[in-house]
């Protein structure tokens, strides 16, 4: 029984959701292989075969690899599939992408978000926005596998010494082409992988309390801004920086819930986080319900106030 584990990266470096894909393919027993499809990427295979629990890397070079196109990496996926009792992709926007052509083409069920592995066809998903966990058992061949990284430890960046396996790529399949990518500039951690998240909701009235606000405590503690997605909606924050259900799912060490109510896609969103601090002038509000710290305050009083202790 071996593991397959699609790895994300910049052809420089592996992305830290692999990380946590790869300690969920270890769990479900046997060895675990990963697979670096790019163009140039060597440094990226590199890095691959020096995490802790790999035995082995198949590294695949091509243009048609270069933008990550999901009908590419599928098929590259399929030509290699029959070898694998398990195949894991991190549960980010490309995973989501990539993952459904590949349970679709071998014509098995897709498990989606697993956050815990009970054994090696059984595994848990948090369902109705995280109010209740099911528990899932596959009797597939092959099992397709998104996995949420707060569920998972990272695995260790070193350590690891695994064979590198060099394949041929697959042709380009031709159906899609790359146009044009915007890539926002941020000197600041990015929002999934970063440890101290500070986020803003509704309650702070504009975009321009949202800024004045939220970056100086973001700047205190060296942290990432979220958002929830009522203040997205209501255009105070970009959607990139939106945390919940519909957004990005997150689990710092400390987050900090500035004038969010708790609504339960947001908390579907962030409830893992090791300690959260709400601060929210309503004493009713769902979000105290998972806070570790609730402050009931005017956020605009209080949160200058904690900037200026810090």
């Amino acid at each position: 029984m071996t593991a397959l584990v699609i790895a994300e990266h910049d052809h420089n470096s592996i992305k830290g959701a692999t990380l946590n894909t790869i300690n969920a393919a270890a769990a479900c027993g046997g060895e675990v292989h990963v697979l670096v499809a790019g163009h140039a990427c060597g440094a990226a295979v590199q890095a691959a075969a020096r995490i802790a629990g790999v035995t082995k890397v198949i590294h695949v070079d091509s243009e048609a690899f270069m933008h990550g196109l999901a009908e590419n990496v599928a098929a590259q996926v399929l030509a290699i599939a029959g070898s694998y009792s398990h195949i894991l992709f991190p549960a980010t926007a490309s995973g989501k992408n990539i993952a459904p052509r590949v349970a679709a083409k071998l014509d098995v069920a897709q498990i989606s978000e697993i956050s815990k592995v009970e054994s090696a066809d059984t595994f848990e998903r948090a369902i109705y926005a995280g109010n209740a966990i099911a528990t899932v058992q596959s009797n597939d061949a092959t099992k397709v596998i998104t996995v949420r990284s707060t569920g998972f430890d990272a695995a260790a960046a070193s350590g690891g010494c695994a064979v590198v396996e060099t394949l041929t790529a697959t042709a380009d399949s031709g159906k899609s082409r790359f146009v044009d990518r915007q890539v926002a500039e941020n000197d600041r951690p990015e929002l999934t992988a970063a440890k101290i998240i500070v986020s803003g909701g509704r309650g702070l009235g504009s975009a321009e309390n949202f800024n004045v606000v939220m970056t100086p405590l973001a700047d205190k503690l060296g942290a990432a801004i979220g958002a929830s997605r009522a203040a997205v909606d209501a255009g105070y924050a970009q959607n990139d920086l939106q945390v919940g259900q519909t957004g990005k799912i997150v689990a710092p060490q400390l987050y900090i819930a500035a004038g969010i109510s708790g609504a339960i896609q947001h908390l579907a969103g962030m409830k893992d986080s090791k300690v959260i601090v709400a601060i929210n002038k309503d004493p009713e509000a769902p979000i105290f319900s998972v806070a570790d710290y609730g402050l009931v305050a005017d956020l605009f009083a209080a949160v200058p106030e904690l900037v200026g202790a810090l």
